[in-house]
């Protein structure tokens, strides 16, 4: 799911004119109840307000056309190579061990490894993954297989939105058209489940039969619509995804500040909001432009760069973070949404609805990096 901050990157580097045509385009995200009705809608892009809609597209998409780009711009990539531990760090660089036992060393090492990064265990050993109690559960049908009830809006006939996710008793279920017709959609809900260990989250997804049952609990108290959705989900095809957060890092990079990490090994973010891979993209997207102002710009320094960068980033996450907290809310059963307070479930502002995230989609990342080395430059100078 790409939104606008992450559209406008992959524009900069060339690579959103590639992807463009080969996923679903939408704006937003319609809330419907049981009945059909429109409660409300959260905006994943805009084309007129941010230059973008947002997309919808297969990941290995995405990765075979960046490798492409990279490829024509003469940048070795090496595959089946993992790193796997940091060995020594020093004023210059950092020296590492990759998995087959050899050595390598660099000027900087980045960890974009994922939730359970063996970069982030150099920089922080007491950082580990949290299990949220929340297993997604997900599959893709067809979309022309579905039971759309009849709309009226105004008295005339209307289709149904999509993507939607329908309120009901059991919780959020969720319809997502993820080919570029939107011929096929993605559909899944979220339940509280036990968590396991690594090995049982393996085992679970070894278990069709146990997955198809756990996605069609309480079939007959979905609508009509989220029961089509389910009648057609077949055995072996249910994925299975446990929501994991992070404590807060106190440092995305090391003390000798040559080993950094971004996205998910320094943040992850569970994907309600859509909002994990964009911020990955900004991490590595802003890290980059701060590294060229480093090679740039003269009296610079790594560590001063680094800390301003993180506490940046970071104020971004933890908004993101809260409104996914929110949005995960807004997907429980509704007997569980009745015990929350009051503000801890997300709802659309009656006015302005489009612009309530131009925060997030609106920012100019360049010009935010420029601004922040431009004034740290003319103290220096002024020094």
């Amino acid at each position: 799911m790409l939104s606008p901050n992450a559209l406008r990157i992959l524009d900069t580097l060339g690579v959103y004119s590639r992807i463009a045509e080969k996923g679903y385009s939408f704006e937003s995200l319609a809330f419907m109840n049981g009945t059909g009705k429109l409660d409300g809608e959260y905006f994943f892009g805009d084309q007129q307000r941010y230059g973008y809609k947002a997309l919808r597209v297969y990941r290995h998409i995405i990765l075979q056309e960046m490798i492409s780009l990279i490829k024509e711009r003469g940048i070795p990539i090496f595959f089946n190579t993992k790193v796997n531990t940091v060995l020594s760090e020093t004023d210059d660089g950092v020296t590492f061990q990759l998995g087959d036992g050899s050595t390598k060393s660099a000027a900087i090492l980045v960890g974009a490894d994922g939730i359970h990064s063996k970069i982030r265990r150099y920089i922080d050993p007491a950082a580990v993954p949290v299990y949220s109690g929340i297993l997604a559960l997900t599959s893709s049908v067809k979309t022309s297989a579905l039971r759309f009830p009849e709309r009226l809006v105004n008295g005339a006939h209307t289709t149904y939105p999509l993507p939607a996710t329908i309120s009901a008793t059991p919780g959020g279920f969720v319809i997502a058209p993820q080919d570029i017709k939107g011929d096929e959609s993605l559909v899944g809900t979220q339940r509280a489940f036990a968590e396991r260990d690594r090995a049982g989250w393996d085992a679970l997804r070894s278990e069709p039969e146990l997955l198809l049952s756990l996605l069609k609990q309480d079939i007959q108290n979905w609508p009509d619509l989220v029961q089509s959705a389910l009648e057609q989900v077949e055995k072996g095809k249910v994925s299975a995804w446990p929501f994991y957060t992070l404590p807060r890092l106190e440092q995305w990079s090391s003390v000798g500040n040559r080993v950094i990490v971004i996205g998910d090994a320094a943040h992850a973010i569970p994907p309600t909001t859509g909002q994990g891979v964009n911020q990955a993209f900004e991490d590595a997207y802003t890290l980059g432009l701060l590294m060229a102002k480093l090679s740039d710009e003269g009296g610079l320094t790594l560590a001063g760069s680094l800390s301003w960068w993180q506490g940046w980033r970071q104020e971004r996450i933890d908004r993101i973070l809260e409104l996914t907290r929110k949005m995960n809310n807004k997907r429980l059963p509704e007997a569980e949404q009745a015990k929350l307070a009051k503000g801890e479930v997300w709802e659309q502002r009656e006015e302005g609805a489009r612009g309530e995230m131009d925060w997030l989609f609106g920012v100019d990342l360049k010009n935010e990096v420029e601004r922040w080395v431009g004034s740290n430059k003319m103290g220096l100078d002024r020094t």
